[in-house]
């Protein structure tokens, strides 16, 4: 029985193989796809296509970046325990439906007073 080997290209201009190995460059290529994909999240999804940064200040602005991306640590790291939780590879959850429901939740939470709803014993005073 005859076995098949995938054999792949990598262009690069590292040319000295001690530098790194072609299995090294190939794994790092596929960690690159994994930090675009990660950039797509971050851009097309949570922030959608029509994001703009509201503040007019360079401060601002850096708040704003860091908000997007504690929120996005969060969602992940939300999926990563539900999915150690579920015994499942936190990979195969999806990123853009964590998100649905995340929004959907806060939603719900924002529509919620914090304050109570009854009448301090006080207000009946005159």
């Amino acid at each position: 029985m005859r076995e098949f080997r995938r054999v792949m290209r990598l262009i690069t201009t590292i040319c000295n193989p001690q530098e790194a190995s072609a299995a090294d460059l190939a794994g790092l290529y596929h960690q690159r796809w994994e930090i675009e994909n990660t950039l797509d999240e971050i851009k097309t999804h949570q922030g959608g296509h029509r994001l703009v940064l509201r503040s007019q200040y360079p401060d601002g602005v850096e708040q704003e970046i860091y908000g997007f991306l504690l929120v996005h640590h969060a969602l992940r790291d939300v999926m990563h325990h539900t999915a150690h939780q579920a015994g499942l590879d936190p990979d195969s959850l999806s990123f853009t439906r964590t998100l649905r429901i995340a929004r959907r939740h806060v939603t719900d939470q924002a529509a919620l007073s914090p304050l109570t709803t009854q009448p301090s014993p006080d207000s009946h005073r005159p």
